[in-house]
This record gives C-alpha cells, structure tokens and sequence, in this order.
C-alpha cells in the first residue's frame, strides 16, 4: 500500500519543528479544515491510485518505487494540467526559466 510521505498530524508533530529551517524552507499549513492548502498535491495522489494503485498490482516494494517514478515522469512530462494553463510541469518550469532568463 503507498501512503502519502508527510501526514498532517507528522506534519504538525513538536517532533519536526527544525525540519524545514534544516533544508532551507518554511512550513506550509493551513488553518484546521482548509481543503485547499495542498489541493494541487491532492489532486496528484489521487490521479496516482486511480490510474495506477487501482489498475495494477503492485506486490513487491522495488515493484511500487519503479511504477511510481515511471508514473511521476509521464506526470511531469507528458500530462498536462488546467492549474498550469494546460501545459506539462516540465513546460511550465521551462517557460519560467525562460522569462527569468529575459528579465535579467
């Protein structure tokens, strides 16, 4: 079975309070009942067992990692999303590049 990697109680655990100042980055967290705070990561791991937990049986954990990455490279290359004005992640970090590059 695949979990999501951060549970929101892991993810308001005293137990990790210097994780993010660790890697450089600042906690996410919505007020208690807000859906939307990760809705685009939600939306991932549904697509994710839908199309792959569902159809597929997974029986060894090397088995989960390789269909996973797999899953998540046509994901970022080759699915493309309305939140990124239909265009692939891949794309869209591209276009950003590229508009940073003209900026400066």
């Amino acid at each position: 079975m695949l979990q999501r990697p951060v549970e929101p109680a892991q993810h308001l655990s005293a137990e990790h309070p210097s994780a993010p100042a660790r890697h450089k980055t600042r906690q996410s967290v919505a007020r208690a009942g807000n859906c939307w705070d990760n809705s685009i990561v939600e939306s991932f791991f549904s697509s994710l067992k839908s199309e792959l937990v569902s159809q597929h049986r997974l029986e060894t954990p090397d088995q989960a990692r390789r269909a996973v990455f797999t899953r998540i490279g046509r994901y970022n290359t080759q699915r493309t999303h309305p939140t990124l004005d239909y265009l692939t992640p891949t794309e869209r970090e591209d276009h950003y590049r590229q508009r940073l590059e003209q900026a400066a």
